[in-house]
């Protein structure tokens, strides 16, 4: 599906440009990120995948109660199994699914809202791409990689630019 493609291409950036981080960089706190780091951010990217791939079986999502995996966002290499490991598990059937989650900080009370997985691939793709453009961001300030053009930028946003340029 073009969907899953995408998502291993931006799956591809996030891969190289991060192999190209030292070990400090990728941990870094950013003062333009509120001192989150690079890698916090790359957390949050993948424990949204996981979340649905775990909530997948059950037909329940709740991207609320991911891990907060410290590995992840310390440890580059883990993180790039990590980001692997979800591309070997994007081909799925689109099936019906419930996201839960918790309308505001002051209710315990989940809210139960109709999804599928198609549906939740692309809000885990776009969300993936806003990310990136916050680590293209905090990379800027831990290092001096360059990244390609693209990265961080919505595709519908790179369609609009070629068509203007022509």
């Amino acid at each position: 599906m073009f969907i899953q493609q995408s998502i291993r291409n931006v799956f591809q950036q996030l891969s190289d440009s991060v192999s190209q981080l030292s070990d400090q960089a990728y941990r870094q706190p950013c003062a333009v990120l509120q001192q989150a780091s690079v890698g916090q951010h790359l957390r949050h990217v993948i424990e949204l995948f996981i979340c649905l791939y775990r909530g997948y079986e059950s037909c329940i999502v709740n991207y609320d109660k991911r891990e907060r995996d410290v590995r992840i966002e310390t440890d580059r290499s883990f993180a790039l199994y990590q980001l692997q490991q979800i591309e070997g598990c994007l081909e799925r059937p689109d099936k019906e699914l419930i996201l839960e989650t918790l309308a505001g900080k002051n209710t315990d009370e989940p809210m139960m809202v109709q999804s599928n997985y198609y549906r939740e691939i692309i809000y885990n793709l776009e969300h993936t791409v806003h990310h990136m453009a916050l680590i293209r961001i905090g990379i800027s300030e831990v290092s001096a990689i360059q990244l390609p053009h693209e990265f961080g930028v919505a595709s519908s946003t790179i369609k609009y630019r070629q068509e203007c340029a022509q």
